[in-house]
């Protein structure tokens, strides 16, 4: 019995790292390769080892393309990943109080229409956005990029936050109103401190989705000198001559690092932000 039991822990063991492997092998082979010398990168594709570490496709990399290095690229990125997460915080905590606690007319018919544009493709609303956009002169700014997310641009976190937010006791409004608190200050002093582990999952969700947005980019920024990180590792491509492999692997290592110290520090708020709403 007990040798059966440590056959079935070893055996479920076993399994979980094989596929644990596989699902990390892309990424260990983009590690290995950043450190390869370009030579070697797909002519011996299938080895994680590299025959010299080559950390020169790091320097070339780390200075870009032209006269655009790539800090300016993490720093482009950063402010835009930055302002979705303050637009996102914002707009989707007051609509989402709106939706949960108050009473205005049509409420479930919007509520209906905010969960039909949850399933509306990207592709739809890209040609009236740019319009939109390009009138407004913002063509070739970062506004199309960040001002989305301040009006409520992902409707998946408005609709995050109203689960989390109709799980609040109601008794805790009440007792509110009869202390003599403004409706304003329910939704600043009850509800939000309560809401916490719901932010940072908005807070991650923003920041992860806006630092990986290559088609935004593409389609809204032409100066080389506002790309982004998705952007400026496609400049490494070049379909008339050859490719930089080497600095593309490199800075796309380097690109990966904000997203693993994001997930490391506060996946168990991302864990107990979506546990505790309707999505389970």
């Amino acid at each position: 019995m007990k040798t059966k039991r440590r056959f079935k822990t070893f055996l479920y063991h076993f399994t979980v790292l094989l596929f644990g492997f596989f699902m990390l092998y892309p990424v260990l082979w983009m590690i290995s390769s950043s450190v390869k010398p370009p030579a070697e990168i797909f002519q011996q594709a299938a080895s994680l080892l590299p025959s010299a570490f080559h950390w020169d496709n790091y320097v070339e990399g780390w200075k870009g393309f032209g006269s655009v290095g790539f800090d300016q690229i993490f720093r482009n990125s950063l402010f835009v990943s930055s302002m979705n997460i303050i637009g996102a915080l914002i707009s989707s905590s007051f609509v989402a109080f709106g939706f949960a606690r108050l009473k205005f007319p049509l409420k479930n018919v919007l509520f209906a229409c905010l969960i039909g544009t949850l399933m509306l493709p990207m592709q739809i609303t890209l040609i009236p956005q740019y319009i939109l956009f390009n009138y407004f002169g913002w063509v070739n700014t970062f506004l199309p990029l960040i001002v989305p997310a301040f009006v409520g641009g992902t409707p998946f976190f408005i609709f995050l936050m109203v689960q989390f937010i109709r799980g609040i006791p109601r008794e805790l409004d009440e007792a509110a109103v009869i202390d003599g608190c403004s409706t304003f200050g329910i939704f600043w002093r009850i509800i939000m401190p309560l809401c916490k582990p719901v932010l940072v999952t908005v807070t991650i969700f923003a920041f992860l989705w806006s630092w990986d947005d290559f088609f935004g980019g593409l389609i809204y920024l032409n100066d080389p000198s506002l790309y982004t990180v998705g952007l400026g590792l496609a400049s490494f491509l070049d379909s008339t001559s050859a490719s930089s492999w080497g600095p593309l692997l490199a800075m796309a290592t380097l690109s990966l690092v904000p997203q693993f110290i994001v997930f490391l520090f506060f996946q168990k708020y991302l864990i107990q932000g979506i546990a505790t709403t309707g999505i389970k």
